[in-house]
């Protein structure tokens, strides 16, 4: 198939995009698909007249070649927990879909078609979020998917929770019929973990924005010199992603009147002779030091990025059907160690952002250390009013949860399987805890932006911010005016947070 992209990925999990096959696409699957069942004819093969796993040494009477597949299907869907949101079931159906149009695995057609309609029409399976050890890829979950592709389960559909068959026939789709190794193709493979990852990347990345607006505000409610983020300073420093960071905070601070040049200021002639300054001539390192905290983030996710768009565009079941080579060939590109791995660098990643939001909110709200605000950006009557202190213990337990939560999963592997998978890689796993983590950093970065806005209406800054921050500081104003009596925040905090979640 055409590679797809990334952003196109995107697209098509938040539906603002179709996923289309071509008439070429799916006669190159029905081309593999031919190829194995003239290939397999008298011929042992893994998982097509072989048991699974352990299992594979025993050879399976012809009689029972199309149970073999549903009985893969049937006795794996044993997952336990939440069901994984409807956002992450649709890029789970979406990057097996893509992962089936390499023409590696042998499927007949209307799989990959009943995939496409299954994503066009919101149909989404119920896949329980425990039970991948992400090594034959994601066994457990990807069944769920195959169970409501043959009729059986439940699925979410406008709105509730039914039964597949029902929905089927509502929407004239027939269950899918088994041709030849159907079962263990649609089971086997990386793509729930790296569904999980697309929708982690795309949410990552915009906290990444958030967090270099963040630093720009902050720099402009401190008054800071705006030599930090100066070309001459973070080029000579030959690390691109700090390059990067510091040449978009220029950016977004262009029509700035709060940030202060050095040259004006420090090197005047005015300033010769004095002993103390009142103004601090280098801010602290959570404000001057964000490109270089941000710029290992923003390589770390360009990085991840690249993995997650190259699994989309794999062939990652076992064994791989060939027709070009007119063979097949048995291995495992079912082990998720390339989406573990990134899942979790990219949490780490997260982890810092949160770190560095709840350190810049402990600026604003310490006014000993800032010497320009109230504490706790407390505009009422100290001692009678608290202004934003209780704020503070959400953001450093949800921080402090992160930084629990960013043990690393990849190293962590159980065998099992009668130790036919004896290393695994829990991918699915780090893309769950990494998508914990992500929410967690939301959370903090909410509070955080209800803080700058009121640090900026304690200072009357508003009119002096650049256009990109006075844009941000109008939509958390339009959720949370200025306060200066004691109320509650909770229900502030989830809608800023659900408006920083949306990429204008």
């Amino acid at each position: 198939m055409k590679r797809i992209t990334f952003d196109d990925i995107i697209d098509i999990i938040f539906g603002r995009k179709a996923l289309s096959l071509t008439d070429t696409e799916l006669a190159e699957v029905e081309n593999c698909y031919l190829f194995l069942k003239e290939f397999a004819k008298e011929k042992v093969i893994y998982g097509i007249n072989t048991g699974f796993g352990p299992m594979a040494q025993w050879r399976v009477d012809d009689r029972y070649l199309s149970d073999l597949q549903y009985n893969i299907i049937r006795s794996h869907s044993t997952g336990a927990g939440q069901p994984l949101d409807r956002t992450d079931v649709r890029a789970a159906m979406l990057a097996r879909t893509t992962n089936l149009l390499q023409c590696r695995s042998g499927v007949h057609p209307s799989v990959v078609k009943l995939l496409s309609e299954f994503i066009a029409r919101d149909i989404c399976p119920f896949i329980p979020e425990h039970g991948s050890v992400g090594a034959s890829g994601d066994l457990v979950q990807l069944a769920h998917i195959a169970l409501t592709l043959i009729g059986e389960g439940q699925v979410f559909y406008q709105g509730a929770w039914r039964n597949t068959a029902d929905v089927m026939r509502e929407c004239g789709l027939e269950p899918l019929r088994i041709y030849i190794r159907e079962g263990l193709s649609i089971t086997n493979g990386t793509s729930v973990m790296t569904g999980l990852s697309a929708v982690n990347q795309h949410y990552a990345e915009r906290l990444l924005d958030l967090s270099l607006l963040a630093a720009v505000w902050i720099n402009e409610i401190a008054g800071s010199y705006d030599d930090w983020m100066a070309d001459e300073l973070n080029t000579v420093r030959r690390q691109p992603g700090q390059q990067e960071m510091a040449r978009r905070m220029r950016q977004m601070a262009e029509g700035s009147r709060c940030l202060i040049k050095r040259e004006h200021h420090l090197y005047s002639e005015e300033q010769k002779g004095k002993t103390y300054f009142e103004h601090k001539v280098q801010a602290y390192y959570s404000l001057r030091c964000t490109p270089q905290i941000l710029g290992p983030v923003y390589d770390t996710l360009m990085n991840s990025r690249i993995v997650i768009e190259n699994e989309f565009n794999s062939a990652c079941d076992n064994p791989i059907v060939d027709p070009v080579a007119k063979n097949v060939f048995h291995g495992g590109n079912f082990h998720g160690d390339y989406i573990s791995l990134e899942a979790d660098k990219m949490k780490i990643a997260v982890t810092r952002l949160a770190m560095t939001a709840e350190r810049q909110m402990n600026y604003l709200f310490h006014d000993r250390i800032n010497g320009i605000l109230p504490p706790f950006l407390n505009m009422g009557t100290l001692g009678l009013n608290y202004g934003m202190q209780a704020c503070q213990f959400t953001a450093t337990s949800t921080t402090a949860e992160c930084q629990t939560l960013s043990m690393p999963n990849y190293v962590h592997s159980i065998p099992n399987n009668n130790d036919n998978q004896d290393i695994v890689s829990m991918g699915t796993n780090s893309a769950l805890l990494c998508k914990r983590v992500i929410n967690n950093a939301y959370q903090v970065m909410a509070i955080h932006m209800i803080a700058l806005a009121q640090a900026t209406d304690c200072l009357k800054k508003s009119e002096m911010l650049c256009p990109t921050t006075k844009a941000m500081y109008d939509k958390v104003r339009a959720i949370i005016p200025l306060f200066v009596e004691d109320t509650p925040f909770y229900e502030e905090i989830a809608r800023v947070e659900e408006m920083l979640r949306i990429k204008n």
